[in-house]
């Protein structure tokens, strides 16, 4: 998984990213509430293990703003709070769970395991996506962009479909030709750039803002 750490003490921060990393995760950090709030609100992540006490900006101010957002990544908060009223009070800025320090890092690597299987069972079952004013529905095969429906061939759905779930990040050549065609080597056609220029024809051309962006020498990326 990818795991946001938002804590400012630096050598709890430290063992946190260590062992998480340990445990076969990739694990970004961040030191303060404000760089936390950027940085969660820009990468898509799996898990944010969020301390309450954060400077720059109160780990509860931080995961307020990503709900308000529409950030629904599972968020774990650590505290040396632990009353009942400091537990409810970070479960109701939403936080999916709450952990006491000192904590035993079996037991957080648990929840975090747990927080993020959750994830990936929602995603299994979602029949929609959203990026901005852009719709697809996944069981009905259809997309829209701003109520004015958009008709697409297969390989243009699955490459959309990818780009979408990849919202904000961005996707490489080897990445597309894996998971939308389903080549695992490179062919030497332009098999790509001819699917993402009649995909931008459908998507951007009608529209004064285009959401699918080149980036050179690196891939596309989806963003609204």
């Amino acid at each position: 998984m990818k795991i946001l750490v938002i804590e400012d003490d630096a050598q709890a921060a430290a063992y946190l990213v260590k062992g998480l990393k340990e445990s076969g995760h990739v694990v970004d950090h961040a030191a303060d509430g404000k760089d936390g709030l950027f940085m969660a609100g820009s990468e898509n992540y799996d898990v944010l293990v969020v301390d309450r006490m954060l400077p720059g900006r109160d780990g509860l101010a931080v995961v307020e703003i990503l709900r308000g957002a529409g950030t629904e990544t599972p968020v774990l908060f650590l505290s040396a709070l632990g009353s009942v009223d400091d537990r409810v009070r970070g479960l109701r800025a939403g936080g999916d769970d709450y952990l006491t320090k000192p904590y035993a890092f079996s037991e957080l690597l648990a929840r975090v395991e747990a927080l993020g299987r959750r994830k990936s069972a929602a995603a299994v079952t979602t029949t929609r996506l959203h990026v901005g004013e852009l719709e697809m529905d996944l069981l009905a095969r259809k997309v829209k962009r701003a109520g004015k429906q958009i008709d697409l061939l297969p390989r243009e759905f699955r490459l959309l479909e990818y780009l979408m779930r990849h919202e904000g990040n961005v996707v490489t050549r080897t990445m597309l030709l894996e998971n939308v065609w389903d080549y695992h080597f490179d062919p030497q056609t332009n098999v790509i750039d001819v699917h993402v220029a009649r995909l931008r024809q459908k998507i951007d051309r009608e529209f004064p803002t285009p959401m699918i962006h080149t980036v050179r020498g690196a891939g596309y990326c989806l963003r609204a």
